[in-house]
């Protein structure tokens, strides 16, 4: 993390910090202020002015606070309790290591990037993957620390040479085309693990989330995947109370009689502890696995510090590379304790949008309240006894709107599929990573699924372009320029 500090603290004269210069203020007070955890208060400290913001170095009342900070551990539940889950990892020292995250993204990015860190939803796949080859919770940990040093050096990396070096390597054609065969390369794992424990509470919940993402406006939508859970819960134990027993599998192929909701181990945890800990394992197959993955972030990093920037009107392009390190960083330090993977959480700029503050003060607090939810067992257990035909439902529009997401990237981008250098890398990358298809190297080693598909797509268009015709090879615009827009109509996903 000196690495990240030393490289990215910023002048006394840095544009758009929005810190002032005091020459009265003493040596600890320059110094908190330089690490972003100095603020002024905004205004009367209730409610923005018309037509202003709370800014990032700014705060409203501390209670006003406080009381954000908790919209915003509200806003990232859905994502960030499903996705461990989804992994096999630990909800509470999930929960507990996004705190953590949160507080060093906010840390190196000197508090000028209001964000939460949360866990991504990319590696799920992943995660599925490397179980079915016969890997444990160790070894996909160790695989998404890796993940993590690759995305801290590509930071580094922005940082010295800017995001031309991203671009040139990843163009959105490449970038998008990897997002959505991440994204839809998860269908197997609804279709035959999740649905069918209890396919009609499935259907029932897709179909709440489905109206609650469409219909409900502003916070309540960003939320709608806690809704959808929230729902889901509360109709299996009405199933459970009216219907008695379901007859089907749960948590293997064969079918029993059992409950959709079993809150047995949430009777006996306890209230307070620690989470469970344990150290990474490396294999090389899980992290060729895996490596794909850090396109993605890199992408939702650009998307998120982009749009940031638009909302609050400072450019925030010079602290790209510091946003993708510090999410490697903190991906780093929490799969090293056997937590998951972290990246920035679109929900929380829909909280930021709808209340017009985007102080860092409300981050913190959020942090803090994410710290003691991870002290809670019980809390852990309520979010491990999420019905599995619940988590059908939920995921039948997750895995979709992660896999769209891809596309979002190529309409940003103005990616033209009629050209073939674009099409063909991409039509065959998908195919693979999303069919599962297999290159068997050796005799105790094979590329498939999402690693292969993504060095088709890599190598494809590069080695494509090497030898396509002129007219074939426009212009494309750079990442700075923006891979991802903000569009408060529509709820982004991790």
């Amino acid at each position: 993390m000196a690495l990240i500090f030393s490289a990215v603290a910023p002048g006394p004269h840095e544009h758009g910090t929005g810190h002032r210069t005091d020459p009265h203020t003493d040596t600890q007070g320059a110094t908190m202020g330089g690490l972003g955890v100095r603020w002024t208060l905004h205004g009367d400290g209730k409610t923005p002015a018309p037509g202003a913001v709370v800014r990032p170095d700014e705060r409203l009342s501390w209670p006003r606070t406080f009381g954000l900070g908790a919209q915003h551990v509200v806003a990232m539940f859905g994502a960030s309790f499903v996705a461990p889950v989804l992994m096999g990892l630990d909800p509470n020292l999930a929960i507990m290591m996004s705190g953590v995250a949160t507080a060093i993204f906010l840390l190196a990015t000197r508090g000028r990037v209001p964000s939460y860190l949360g866990c991504s939803l990319s590696f799920v796949g992943v995660a599925a993957t490397i179980r079915a080859g016969g890997g444990d919770s160790a070894v996909v940990t160790g695989a998404v620390f890796v993940v993590g040093v690759a995305l801290f050096l590509a930071g580094l990396a922005v940082q010295r040479f800017g995001a031309r070096i991203i671009h040139a390597a990843m163009p959105p054609v490449v970038t998008g085309a990897v997002v959505m065969l991440i994204g839809f390369n998860l269908a197997p794992v609804t279709a035959s693990t999740y649905w069918p424990q209890d396919q009609w509470t499935a259907l029932l919940v897709m179909l709440f989330t489905g109206m609650a993402v469409v219909c409900l406006r502003g916070f309540f939508s960003r939320i709608a995947i806690f809704l959808g859970l929230v729902f889901g819960y509360v109709l299996s134990w009405v199933l459970d109370r009216v219907f008695g027993k379901i007859h089907s599998p749960a948590g293997g192929a064969e079918a029993v009689d059992h409950w959709r909701l079993d809150l047995s181990g949430v009777s006996k945890a306890d209230w307070i502890g620690l989470p469970s800990f344990h150290a990474p394992s490396f294999e090389w197959s899980a992290i060729l696995v895996a490596l794909p993955v850090v396109i993605a972030l890199i992408a939702e990093n650009a998307g998120h510090v982009k749009a940031v920037g638009e909302m609050t009107g400072d450019s925030l392009d010079d602290k790209l590379g510091t946003a993708i390190a510090a999410d490697g960083a903190a991906s780093m330090l929490s799969t090293a304790v056997g937590g998951p993977p972290n990246t920035t959480y679109s929900e929380n700029i829909g909280v930021m949008a709808a209340t017009r503050v985007y102080s860092t003060a409300a981050y913190w607090a959020a942090a803090c309240f994410a710290l003691l939810f991870g002290l809670c067992p019980k809390f852990g257990a309520v979010v491990a006894a999420i019905p599995g035909g619940v988590l059908g439902g939920i995921t039948v529009i997750l895995y979709g709107m992660i896999g769209l997401l891809g596309a979002q990237i190529w309409m940003s981008g103005n990616v033209d599929l009629r050209n073939p250098l674009n099409l063909v890398p991409a039509a065959a990358g998908i195919i693979i990573g999303v069919g599962g298809v297999s290159l068997k190297i050796t005799h105790d080693f094979e590329l498939s699924g999402i690693a292969l598909g993504t060095i088709v797509v890599i190598t494809g268009y590069h080695v494509l372009r090497a030898f396509a015709p002129a007219h074939l090879k426009p212009q494309e615009p750079l990442l700075d320029a923006g891979t991802s827009t903000y569009d408060d109509t529509k709820p982004p996903t991790q």
